[in-house]
């Protein structure tokens, strides 16, 4: 079979795809890229203005996305692991410019990897899988903006990134990692039978440097006589080199599959591109009718972003198969057409007038009764103590998807509070500072380390700046007219998955320790 793009390769660039490679675009990209426009708080956007856009589509941590077409309405969703409320679902109606709606998970089943959106006669359906307990869940809704119901625990062991898909005859399907599938129940809330086997994943030469084979993140939608199945294979992160997309095809869900003559449609193939670790693909149709993908990716030299989602153009070829055009997706690209746009993103910055659980802030690992230790209160966030340090104080964290920002609060403790500002992986890894009434305490590594004098008391205005995994920390005791740089700056560069696992991002955020309780006010972004 043909892939029309090959055709005028030259005998040097066939064997450079022969050996799974691409030619790489270069990367700083050129001066012709124009600047990119401002959102809210001046945050980065993918709409370039001119009818063209530049990834990513969603910056920061979106990983894993999963996305729904509902008539001209697409609805898109991404793994949020230990952050609750958990789930957020964003709304586009052009595939470029998507706005907050609801967070539908709300009761803490563990940490959440790639679910699957999807409707199915009239409902919407979050397929969930979690790890410790390491389970898949569903959750469903009439409305996609909610209520949506409560967990249900499919008690589906061993498998991970459930896909839906409906077969000739009907019935639903999940597909699961490492090429199996098991059957759903017609309501979607239970499974029938075993997990079997349909599907042996394309492979790779052992020469490619990848983390592992991992097959996972299978995609399954009918178009014409076929069924396509997209696949991720070699590991979401590790060497950049690894994670790749792969399809096959089938005219029936139970197989036989035939594999994609081009595998892979994408692999990033240089550390000098500037995408790095591409995989986990849906494919969908645009509002005009072209097709698209969505993967995520690591960004060349901000891996401490988290993996951020992607959009790739797709073109269908003459003998059924298609493949991915947009390159290493470091130059702008032709907007779909026919849609209309919505406004991008959301306000980080926040008056706290009312409380944006979900939306704009989530707690890392909630305990129960989590949600009541944080009210808004004339124009404050009240936030309880609880723990000792930011590792056991569950903060308030927020995704920012910026190569460089700041972010600033008014905080005032209670007697015996301790409270901060931080940047924020995990409870083993974050940075920033906090003070008590008596001394500042300097998070760094993970860990508390210098304990100086604190002359400000217990009220203070205090700023965290982050240039490319810069760090430096400043503090006012007079409202922000006067600020004095703290004698503690960091390099954040290593705060992040291939360093300490966990697949998450560095988030700003806010943490109250110690006792009482801390209010914080005046929380301002700013992308710079």
């Amino acid at each position: 079979m043909t892939i029309t793009r090959r055709e005028t390769l030259t005998a040097a660039g066939a064997a450079l795809l022969a050996s799974g490679a691409r030619a790489a675009a270069p990367w700083p990209p050129p001066a012709s890229i124009p600047a990119r426009r401002g959102g809210f708080d001046n945050q980065r956007i993918a709409d370039l203005g001119d009818g063209r856009f530049l990834n990513p589509v969603m910056a920061g941590d979106h990983p894993d996305p999963t996305i729904l077409k509902d008539g001209r309405d697409y609805y898109m969703t991404f793994s949020t692991f230990d952050s609750y409320p958990g789930l957020l679902i964003w709304h586009s109606r052009d595939l470029i410019n998507w706005r907050p709606l609801a967070a539908a998970l709300q009761t803490n089943i563990g940490a959440v990897w790639a679910p699957e959106l999807c409707k199915h006669d009239g409902r919407f359906y979050l397929y969930i899988p979690t790890k410790n307990p390491a389970t898949n869940w569903v959750i469903w809704a009439d409305r996609i903006e909610g209520p949506w119901s409560e967990p249900v625990d499919l008690k589906l062991h061993g498998h991970i990134d459930p896909g839906h898909a409906v077969a000739e005859d009907g019935s639903r399907w999940l597909f699961l990692s490492g090429g199996d599938r098991i059957r759903l129940a017609d309501d979607g809330l239970s499974t029938i039978g075993d997990v079997e086997h349909v599907y042996d994943p394309w492979r790779y030469p052992d020469t490619w440097d990848v983390e592992g084979f991992s097959p996972e993140g299978p995609k399954v939608m009918r178009r014409g006589d076929y069924y396509y199945l997209v696949t991720a294979v070699g590991g979401t992160a590790g060497p950049p080199t690894g994670h790749m997309v792969i399809a096959a095809r089938s005219k029936s869900l139970a197989g036989p599959w035939q594999h994609h003559p081009g595998n892979p449609i994408v692999r990033t193939t240089s550390i000098d591109q500037k995408w790095w670790s591409r995989g986990h693909a849906t494919m969908v149709e645009g509002p005009d009718g072209s097709w698209w993908s969505v993967y995520h990716g690591y960004e060349n030299g901000l891996v401490t972003l988290g993996r951020q989602t992607l959009l790739d153009p797709v073109e269908w070829t003459a003998d059924g198969w298609f493949t991915m055009g947009g390159g290493d997706l470091s130059q702008p690209i032709a907007k779909p057409r026919g849609g209309t746009a919505v406004p991008h993103g959301q306000p980080l910055s926040d008056p706290f007038e009312t409380m944006a659980l979900g939306t704009r802030w989530n707690f890392f690992r909630p305990g129960p009764g989590e949600r009541g230790r944080v009210r808004t209160e004339s124009g404050a966030l009240l936030m309880d103590a609880r723990g000792k340090a930011p590792s056991d104080s569950s903060p308030l964290l927020l995704i920012a998807g910026d190569p460089s920002y700041q972010f600033e609060c008014d905080i005032e403790l209670a007697p015996g509070g301790t409270a901060g500002l931080i940047l924020f992986y995990d409870d083993k890894l974050y940075a920033g500072l906090g003070f008590d009434e008596k001394r500042f305490v300097t998070h760094q590594y993970g860990v508390e380390r210098g304990r100086p004098a604190n002359p400000n008391g217990r009220r203070m205005r205090m700023r965290v700046v982050n240039t490319r995994n810069i760090v430096s920390v400043h503090t006012s005791a007079d409202a922000g007219k006067t600020w004095a740089r703290f004698d503690r700056g960091m390099d954040v560069s290593g705060y992040h998955h291939n360093v300490r696992g966990g697949f998450l991002m560095l988030r700003p955020g806010l943490y109250s320790a110690g006792q009482g309780t801390a209010r914080f006010r005046d929380f301002r972004y700013t992308a710079i």
